[in-house]
């Protein structure tokens, strides 16, 4: 990673949010010339600010990526752009479908073109396992992401496209572990949307060595997977209930787990790679690569070599059918993890 980003001027928008931010604080690491934040939330940027002081290479641009004109002068110059900005939460977008529209996909474009425009060495897209076979707003729009870093790279001579793809980042913000917490914390109940419900969960640090190993691996269109573990949801509950509620001054027994019904649009499981997908993808140990499938004259699928890669099982790959955590790696997991939560 040092041989790629020491001197190299980056760009990481929604930079302020849980994965932007850490992306900001790990690629400093590497000595880059510059890193460029650009967020819409002035707050988060004043705060995450005050956390990089020490930092004189960092630069906090306040922008939406709705807007184009801004979104050029911020990416004048840059070598790479790890795109994290997009509206996240499933039901807001249920209720403000055009506003997600806007962001998620007329955004991404955005960035696309001005990407394109600069002559930036590399755009990594980051989106979800909500985008396939999506029955939401916010998967629809993540899916149209994907397919929109895809095509880019048919008329773009010198930057390079491509796509990340995550389950849900344990502690990140809006995600159910805070939620949990102050819930037990209050004494319970604790509640879920159903019992048979089950997601991909990726750690923080294992989302960014996936994202700088498909900035290294890229060679344009592709989609990168890593294969991690699911959990059911009321497993994590059930965990988390043993380790926080004595430490909050409550009898585990005593917080109940109450099931309050599936949110509009919410999935039982997730998918992270279709069977159809599959049939197009290499497969490591650690990860799937869903080759394009709109064909680059100056890089074809046939002439592309990945290391340690073969052609991948042509099967699906859900939460539902994958490894799943018990409670008790669950609860190792938290208490290396996420002290904050007093664990």
């Amino acid at each position: 990673m040092k041989n790629i980003f020491q001197g190299k001027k980056i760009l990481i928008t929604g930079g302020t949010g849980s994965i932007g931010s850490e992306i900001v604080r790990k690629i400093l690491k590497y000595k880059p010339e510059v890193v460029r934040i650009f967020s819409n939330d002035e707050e988060a940027l004043y705060s995450l600010g005050q956390d990089l002081l020490h930092y004189p290479n960092v630069r906090f641009l306040v922008g939406d990526v709705r807007d184009e004109e801004r979104l050029a002068m911020a990416v004048e110059g840059i070598d790479f752009i790890f795109h994290a900005a997009a509206l996240k939460h499933v039901p807001l977008s249920e209720y403000n479908p055009f506003e997600a529209v806007k962001t998620n996909v007329i955004g991404t474009q955005n960035v696309i073109e001005v990407a394109r425009r600069a002559g930036v060495k590399k755009l990594i897209n980051i989106s979800t396992d909500k985008a396939v076979n999506p029955v939401s707003v916010m998967g629809a729009t993540k899916l149209l992401c994907e397919r929109l870093t895809v095509s880019a790279n048919s008329y773009s001579q010198r930057t390079i496209f491509s796509s990340v793809r995550f389950g849900n980042v344990i502690g990140s913000r809006g995600s159910v572990i805070p939620f949990f917490a102050e819930q037990i914390k209050k004494g319970g109940p604790v509640t879920i949307t159903n019992d048979k419900m089950t997601r991909f969960v990726i750690l923080p640090d294992q989302a960014i060595n996936l994202l700088f190993t498909a900035t290294a691996m890229s060679q344009g269109g592709e989609i990168f997977i890593l294969k991690m573990p699911s959990l059911k949801i009321i497993d994590l509950a059930k965990a988390m209930i043993d380790e926080l509620a004595p430490k909050y001054g409550h009898k585990p027994s005593q917080i109940k787990i109450k099931a309050i019904g599936a949110r509009a649009r919410e999935k039982i499981y997730e998918e992270l790679i279709t069977e159809e997908e599959a049939m197009h993808a290499q497969e490591t140990e650690e990860m799937f690569i869903v080759l394009p499938h709109i064909e680059s004259s100056e890089s074809p699928a046939a002439a592309r070599s990945y290391p340690g890669s073969a052609p991948a099982r042509p099967a699906q790959y859900t939460s539902e059918e994958s490894q799943l955590l018990t409670q008790e790696e669950i609860k190792a997991m938290l208490r290396e993890n996420f002290s904050k939560y007093t664990l």
